[in-house]
């Protein structure tokens, strides 16, 4: 049993290994595209639902960032406060009266975007693998890349800022596609914040369990090839 479960890791590493070396070019462009779209989707949504986008600016303390990693400051400090950090935000004006709405980046939000972009792009990779190795008659293997489509959009909801101000207030978090709705009660701002929360769990969830699946089918093939006799190569 251990063996069996050791050879079916072995082979989806070798399988993910394969489509990074091998599909470099799709895993970076799938990466790319969904790192903008999470980006960009949140800012294009709260225009349009309330008003359109008129400032951005990278956090001005950044360029302090290396002065503050060599002071004397605890570690556990520093580790704190960078964790959390604001990297840069949009926002819109409400008339001079505060801010309409403003999407901050900060490094949790940053780091859930590398990693959706990385399994999204690793995801992508295996497929086109997969796709060259003679599997699009694979039951189920045709509808992958929509789903791989569907699974970029869903992860959107899982972005979360501030809801109307960089200080926040009201709710200290929300999702992005709950400020595109106004008049809500705290019960349902609420609810949205636990859905946001599940929808990137199940998302990275299943995006995962596709990369590994690819990931073994590919390494199964690779396996496959290895084992053939030298005279069933061709040329």
């Amino acid at each position: 049993m251990v063996q069996k479960a050791l050879s079916a890791i072995i082979r989806t590493l070798r399988g993910i290994g394969a489509a990074i070396r091998l599909r470099p070019k799709v895993l970076w462009a799938a990466a790319a595209a969904v790192t903008a779209f999470n980006l960009l989707a949140p800012i294009v949504v709260l225009s349009i639902a309330r008003k359109p986008v008129d400032f951005f600016t990278f956090n001005p303390w950044l360029r302090r960032l290396p002065e503050y990693l060599a002071s004397s400051e605890p570690l556990e400090k520093k580790l704190s406060f960078l964790s959390n950090m604001a990297l840069g935000w949009a926002s819109a004006d409400n008339g001079g009266e505060g801010i309409e709405w403003g999407f901050v980046l900060d490094v949790p939000t940053l780091f859930r975007i590398v990693l959706t972009s990385l399994v999204f792009g690793t995801f992508f990779a295996l497929w086109s693998l997969r796709r060259s190795q003679g599997a699009a008659s694979e039951r189920g293997f045709k509808a992958a890349r929509p789903a791989g489509v569907a699974g970029a959009v869903t992860s959107v909801v899982g972005l979360t800022t501030g809801p109307c101000s960089l200080s926040g207030c009201g709710v200290a978090v929300l999702p992005v596609v709950a400020l595109a709705f106004t008049g809500l009660s705290s019960g349902t701002l609420t609810l949205f914040s636990e859905l946001s929360r599940i929808s990137f769990a199940v998302t990275i969830s299943l995006m995962t369990l596709g990369v590994l699946w690819f990931g073994w089918r590919a390494g199964s093939a690779i396996g496959e090839m290895a084992l053939r006799p030298a005279s069933a190569a061709p040329g």
